[in-house]
C-alpha cells in the first residue's frame, strides 16, 4: 500500500510562516512530480506548486515569491515553505504525487489534507 501523509498545518497570524511536509511511504519504485494543492471553503481545489523529480518547479501566481516547494528524493518527501501568509491562504492543503510502484503500476496519490488557517 502506498500513501501520502502530510504534516505542519496550523494557525498562524498574517505575515507569519509555516512549513508543510508530505512523506510518501509504501512499495514505491519512483515518484515523478509531487505537489501541493489547496481548497478553501466554498471554492474548488487549486494548484499551489509542483516540483518534478529533477527539481523543476511551478507556482500559482498567487503564491509566487512567498511560497517555496522543495523535495528530498531519498526520503520521498516534499515540502512547502510558506512565508508572508495572508488570510486568503487559509485552506486545506493537499499533497499530490505521481508514483510508480514496485509492481510497475502508475498511481496518482493524494494525502488527506492539512488545515492552514491564517488569522489574527
Amino acid at each position: 500500500q502506498v500513501r501520502l501523509v502530510e504534516s505542519g498545518g496550523g494557525l498562524v497570524q498574517p505575515g507569519g510562516s509555516l512549513r508543510l511536509s508530505c512523506a510518501a511511504s509504501g512499495s514505491i519504485f519512483s515518484i515523478n512530480a509531487m505537489g501541493w494543492y489547496r481548497q478553501a471553503p466554498g471554492k474548488q481545489r487549486e494548484l499551489v506548486a509542483t516540483i518534478t523529480s529533477g527539481g523543476s518547479t511551478n507556482y500559482a501566481d498567487s503564491v509566487k515569491g512567498r511560497f517555496t516547494i522543495s523535495r528530498d528524493n531519498a526520503k520521498n518527501t516534499v515540502y512547502l515553505q510558506m512565508n508572508s501568509l495572508k488570510p486568503e491562504d487559509t485552506a486545506v492543503y493537499y499533497c499530490n504525487a505521481r508514483a510508480i510502484t514496485t509492481a510497475r503500476v502508475y498511481l496518482e496519490l493524494w494525502g488527506r489534507g492539512t488545515l492552514v488557517t491564517v488569522s489574527s
